[in-house]
């Protein structure tokens, strides 16, 4: 049976599990949304591109599982590439679909058109860095070996992004419809547990070892191994401390969390490591600049090192370990329990080694309300929460996030803007976990007309900004690196609550700690749309030093 090319494009996404697709339509891409009329994959109709990306990648967070977005030639595709970029640098897999003009005016100036072709931007080439593949589709007779290796791409070891532009009349061409035939869908992830021997000698340095420590990433995240770093830590009494994308692997608060290493941590699980750790073991951290202290050479000397990683590119990337283990973190942590005859029964827990006291960053009276709310967001949602926060300097000390909580910093290539549509995106997989988008009043000026779509399609969220009326970090940097010449960091706002209620939705000001009690206590923060302000004195920053 023939099917017509956007026809197929549609049911290739239904094969691959894609439910939700987030977009703009616009008459290149027509064709493609025309047969999305009748299919069950749903279509959510952003404000901006950049605001479909945004979300397509919050989606593929928290569902573990390809997301895809679409836009029209030219602008939309350009449009959408910060949060393609983004969904790269987290190694999310994506499908980004395009349009283009019809192949048989390439070079002639049609309208949007981005072939590269006669002048025109080469549109497939502006994706080159920021995918795993891509392809213009200029011809039917080889879309099968196309889609086959996007899907590839989608779910290889390290996914990321697959763009697939395909010109106007390209879509409303026919092929038949075994074409998907020639496409392998991977089933579960074969078993990968890394290597027995190497896993025998980290069982062996864990046994010899007088003050071990796990240092937890993403990886712990992604390869849904949670539950066996804690199985790992309570039956040794080895505490963990996590990267800041790991932060909810063990419940931070409990007698083994050291809580989030980084630069903008209170310093507790450096002080730890460097004081007392004899053998540091790595479970899916990549030890970025903000995870080692601008890669400070002190934190690991002299301690005997172990890193697991399922990507071998990240395997002595930053430092070199004794042991190095390339395998699924979670298959590795199972066979390593067995290995040291680990069961599930409760351990008892040993104090941890006696640490300097010093002051700490949440003693700072300046920073005293947004304290006061992340220490009420873990204490009125201790689990279910999911939490997108581009601000994320005060969360990595003040945040205490559970194990059964979601936390997503804004990592990736950390752009401004990314909170509220990433929230979305997530909040339309997990449709029962109360949400929350934390963010700068900057940023908030990028994205907040997509709180429009969380209104058109009754997106229930919670969007927090911090007002302080500047660029907090340009603002912190330029006080204490270039003698507070301030030039293009301070603004004026918008007013919150006439803004909320011209979205309709329900607006809070914290002024004073009594504020946040009233709203957690009377507002609904699970199923509405909600403003919330937290007013900051814009000369309130960390005192943590940037590099540069």
């Amino acid at each position: 049976m023939q099917i017509s090319v956007s026809d197929l494009i549609v049911r290739y996404m239904e094969r691959l599990g894609i439910d939700l697709i987030f977009g703009m339509p616009g008459a290149h891409v027509l064709p493609i949304y025309d047969s999305l009329y009748h299919s069950r994959v749903r279509t959510v109709l952003v404000k901006h591109e950049q605001g479909a990306s945004f979300m397509a990648g919050g989606y593929a967070r928290i569902a573990h599982r390809p997301s895809a977005c679409i836009a029209t030639a030219g602008p939309g595709a350009t449009n959408l590439i910060t949060g393609v970029a983004n969904a790269f640098a987290e190694q999310q897999p994506m499908l980004v679909i395009t349009g283009e003009t019809s192949t048989y005016i390439f070079g002639r100036g049609g309208l949007q058109e981005s072939s590269g072709e006669g002048g025109a931007i080469d549109q497939a080439e502006l994706f080159r860095g920021i995918t795993r593949y891509r392809k213009l589709i200029e011809r039917t007779d080889y879309v099968g070996q196309v889609l086959n290796q996007a899907t590839q791409a989608l779910f290889a070891a390290q996914p990321g992004p697959v763009l697939l532009s395909v010109p106007y009349n390209v879509q409303k061409e026919t092929v038949d419809e075994t074409v998907l035939e020639q496409v392998h869908f991977p089933d579960a992830m074969v078993r990968d547990a890394g290597q027995p021997g190497a896993i025998a000698q980290l069982a062996q340095l864990i046994r010899g070892a007088e003050r071990p420590v796990i240092i937890a990433g993403y990886g712990c995240i992604k390869a849904g191994a949670r539950g066996e770093v804690a199985s790992i830590s309570e039956g040794l009494d080895i505490p963990v401390a996590t990267s800041l994308k790991g932060k909810g692997i063990v419940t931070e608060g409990s007698p083994l969390s050291l809580g989030c290493l980084g630069v903008t941590s209170n310093g507790e699980a450096r002080r730890y490591i460097e004081e007392h750790a004899d053998l540091v073991i790595f479970l899916g951290a990549g030890f970025n600049e903000r995870t080692s202290y601008l890669w400070d050479t002190s934190l690991l000397d002299g301690k005997t090192i172990v890193q697991v990683d399922r990507d071998a590119s990240q395997l002595g990337r930053v430092f070199s370990p004794d042991v190095a283990i390339q395998g699924d973190v979670r298959h590795v942590l199972e066979d390593l329990r067995e290995q040291l005859q680990i069961d599930d029964a409760a351990h008892a827990t040993a104090p941890l080694a006696p640490m300097a006291t010093v002051p700490a960053a949440e003693d700072d009276p300046r920073f005293a309300l947004i304290r006061g709310f992340y220490s009420a967001l873990a204490q009125y949602f201790p689990h279910n929460a999911i939490v997108f926060d581009d601000n994320i300097v005060f969360a990595q000390s003040y945040f205490d996030v559970s194990d059964r909580n979601h936390y997503f910093p804004n990592s990736g290539i950390s752009s401004l803007g990314h909170a509220i549509p990433a929230a979305i995106g997530a909040r339309l997989f997990a449709e029962d976990s109360p949400t929350f988008a934390i963010l700068g009043d900057g940023g908030f000026q990028m994205c907040c007309m997509e709180i429009m779509t969380a209104v058109n399609y009754r997106v229930p969220l919670n969007v927090v900004v911090i007002n302080n009326g500047t660029m907090g970090l340009i603002r912190k940097n330029q006080y204490q690196l270039y003698g507070e010449r301030y030039i293009d960091c301070d603004f004026s706002n918008p007013d919150f609550a006439a803004l909320a209620a011209a979205f309709g939705i329900a607006y809070h000001r914290i002024e004073q700690l009594s504020d946040i009690d009233d709203l957690f206590q009377r507002a609904d923060l699970e199923a509405a749309i909600n403003l919330v302000e937290i007013v900051m004195d814009k000369h309130a920053f960390p005192t943590y030093l940037s590099s540069r």
